[in-house]
Formats: structure tokens, sequence, C-alpha cells
């Protein structure tokens, strides 16, 4: 069972603005700490830039929980599946962790969950795949109900995670306890992405960055649970764990960046974009046209972005067409096209000429699915997503055969030759021939 956790974080390279004095809204000084801080990426209001600051990575909450007589609060720890498409080696997995819902809440926690999913889902690329994606629930019970710093600074909860507004003083940084929320989110069965909703109605939330040598995992994404625009938080961080997207923003102050070619896909020095040629003059669904314009990776010079005002670069936006293409990429990092669905692994199981072999796709809309009976095609079957040996015409001879199903994502969203290798999986069962 796959343990490995990559959550939602900003993988942007930020490390700067951990260091310089005087770098823009809400930077941090210079000065050495005496407590390990983390790198966070915040927005002050719905459709506006992000800032970042380095904040303490724990405790981030006034006071710790205190469990009463030192017992674990009742259904602490519980998972619950809100979204099952298939096995976990083969799905990417989200994991949402509670905080400030108490043990006669979880149900309103559960709730939550569906409501931002359903939000974050609605996003393109999301939208076209939300086949590829699990989704877990950690109940993390709380003492009390809601967060410390709602809905004003003195305002103290006594939460699982810590969750906490005015985080380092700045309102709504939304923090938590990073090394809580790993210890919940190793419960889930798997997890690739790892967002904590904060039992709140005001408007926040965080990106966590470089956390993964203090606590194990690439980040985390926290929101407040029943803001109806906290979503795009989440959907933003996204685009760097996932799509491995650079921030399209930038800070006067940082002038012109002079150093190497950026690794990331959707900014370069090149003032012609040749990066992302291929989309160059094409309407992109942010309400732009791809070509180059100045300013992204924090520099207002030097530095060129795809559009002119991507979700990379304000809330509320959509993700330009090479950050849907990156994004498609990154879906399939963790998930496959398609995923068996009776139980059976499609990894060489052996079956029976009778047996009912059903599979998933991911993404149905832009998918092909083929059969093949030992390398030839049924063409009968094709884009059928359940068949049995015996009607695909296995013969009765006594010796084994294999029966493939071979699928392949033709998205038009992705044209990227090295992307789209990544969009096929085929699955493999023998066959008695008896």
């Amino acid at each position: 069972m796959r343990r490995r956790i990559s959550a939602v974080a900003g993988v942007a390279a930020i490390a700067a603005l951990a260091t310089a004095a005087g770098t823009g809204a809400g930077s941090a000084s210079a000065a050495p700490h005496t407590t390990p801080r983390q790198s966070v990426e915040y927005f002050t209001e719905p459709g506006g830039h992000p800032h970042h600051r380095t904040v303490p990575a724990s405790p981030t909450s006034p006071r710790q929980l205190v469990r009463p007589g030192g017992k674990a609060l009742k259904g602490d720890g519980a998972v619950t599946s809100i979204v099952n498409n298939g096995p976990v080696g083969s799905k990417l997995d989200v994991v949402f962790i509670g905080d400030g819902y108490t043990a006669d809440q979880q149900q309103a926690f559960h709730d939550a969950v569906r409501t931002k999913w359903a939000k974050m889902s609605a996003v393109e690329p999301y939208a076209s795949y939300k086949g590829l994606f699990n989704v877990w629930a950690v109940d993390a019970v709380s003492q009390d109900s809601g967060v410390s710093g709602d809905p004003a600074q003195g305002v103290v909860k006594n939460t699982a995670l810590g969750s906490a507004f005015f985080c380092d003083g700045v309102e709504r940084l939304l923090c938590v306890d990073t090394g809580k929320v790993e210890t919940y989110a190793a419960k889930a069965p798997a997890a690739d992405l790892v967002v904590v909703l904060s039992n709140s109605t005001k408007y926040g939330g965080a990106g966590y960055n470089d956390v993964k040598s203090q606590v194990g995992y690439d980040g985390i994404a926290t929101a407040s649970s029943n803001n109806d625009k906290s979503d795009q938080v989440a959907v933003h961080e996204t685009g760097h764990s996932l799509g491995k997207l650079a921030d399209e923003y930038q800070y006067d102050e940082y002038g012109t960046y002079t150093g190497n070619e950026p690794w990331e896909s959707n900014i370069t020095k090149t003032a012609t974009g040749a990066k992302w040629s291929r989309w160059a003059g094409q309407p992109s669904p942010d309400g732009g046209t791809v070509g180059a314009y100045e300013g992204g990776g924090y520099y207002p010079k030097g530095i060129y972005r795809p559009t002119e005002n991507s979700i990379m670069r304000s809330l509320g936006r959509e993700f330009n067409l090479p950050g849907r293409e990156a994004m498609i990429a990154g879906f399939y990092r963790h998930a496959s096209v398609i995923a068996p669905a009776d139980g059976t692994t499609g990894n060489g199981d052996r079956v029976g000429r009778n047996t009912r072999i059903a599979v998933r796709e991911g993404a149905p809309a832009t998918t092909s699915l083929y059969w093949y009976v030992d390398g030839h095609e049924v063409s009968w079957a094709r884009n059928r997503t359940a068949v049995t040996p015996r009607t695909l015409g296995v013969p009765t001879d006594g010796t084994p055969h294999w029966v493939t199903a071979w699928a392949l994502d033709q998205n038009p969203a992705v044209r990227d030759p090295a992307v789209t290798q990544k969009m096929r999986t085929a699955l493999r069962w023998q066959v008695s021939g008896s």
C-alpha cells in the first residue's frame, strides 16, 4: 500500500523571501530565529495577489490541545472514504483533515469536505479528470469548536491541529501545527494532496512549502471550511505541488531577474516565450492570449509568463493553457489512465474465461480504450469498460492466453510529447484456455 505523501504546497523557489528584508508585503526579516520556521504563501483577499512570510513551524496555536484525562477524544483519527474511484495505487489521493470540529461536529466536517472538493474539482482540468481522484476525510476531534483568531485576535480555541488566524500577526494567514497534520495524514490509506479545513467562515488560508525536511512530506494547504472563496487558495497551491508551476506575480522591489533559466514550465527568460511556443497565439481559458508577458516569478523585469492573469497570478482565475497542460501531467504522475474495477490488479492476474474484467477510466471523454487477445485487437469491444475473456474469443485449447486493456488519453489540452507518453496505460490478465 502506498505511503508516500506529496501534499498540497507551493514548491516555487521562494527561499530568498525567508532571508531578505523588506521584500514585499508580509516578507520576513533576515534576523535569525530561535525556533524552526517555515515559508508560507497566503492571500489577504479573494482575487488578490499572494504574499509570502516565514512562520513558526509548530506549535501555531496559543496553547496545546488538552485531552481530558489524557484519553483520546471519541472518533479521533477515524478515516472516511468520500470519493472512491479505484485502488490507491492507481489514483491521486486527496486527504482532507478537519480542525476545530468537536466529536459531535464530524458530520459537518464531512459535509464541508464534499462542498470544498466539489468546488475544487469544478475548476479545469480537475473537472475533466474527476475519475482520477480518491478523496478521504480524516477526523481530528477538537475540544473546542472553531479556531483561534476568529472573529478577533484575542479569541483562543483548543483544537487538534492548532489552527489560528493572525498567524505571525497577519490576520488572514491561517496556520496549523504541521507535525500534528502529518500524524493525521498518515492515517489515510494514501495521501498525494493534503488540505486542512479549519472550522470557520472567515476568509483565510495558507500554502506551506519547504516542510519536507521537517515533518516528512512536501507541504500542506489550509483553508477556512465555510468560506465560499477559500477553496481558491487550495487550487492555487496545487498549481505548485501538482503542476510544478511558478507564481506568475511580481514584487516591484525585486527589480530585474539575472539568474539561470527557471526550471518551471510557466516562466522563462526568453522574451519570445519559446518554452510554451506550442500554445502561442491561442486564446487561453484565463481570458488572455498565450504570448510572453513580462513579470513573474516575483520579478517585474527579465522574466516572462504565458498570459496576462492566470490563477498562478491572481485567485479566482483559470489555469492558462500551459498551466492546464502542466496540471494534467501532475495528475498522471500519481494516477493511471485506467484502473481495474473488479478486484484484480491488471498486473498479470490469472482469471477464468467467464470472469468479468472491468476497468475505470479517469477521463472518459478523451480516453480511447482497446481490448486485445494475445496481441490482436478485438475491434467490437473498443471503448467497452467490462468484458469477459469468453466473449472476447479466448479459445479453449488448454493453453494460457493474454487479455490486455490498453487505454490512451488524447486530450487536446496536452501538446507536449513528453506528457502524452504518460497518458497511456496497459493492464493484462492471464486466461486459462480450458
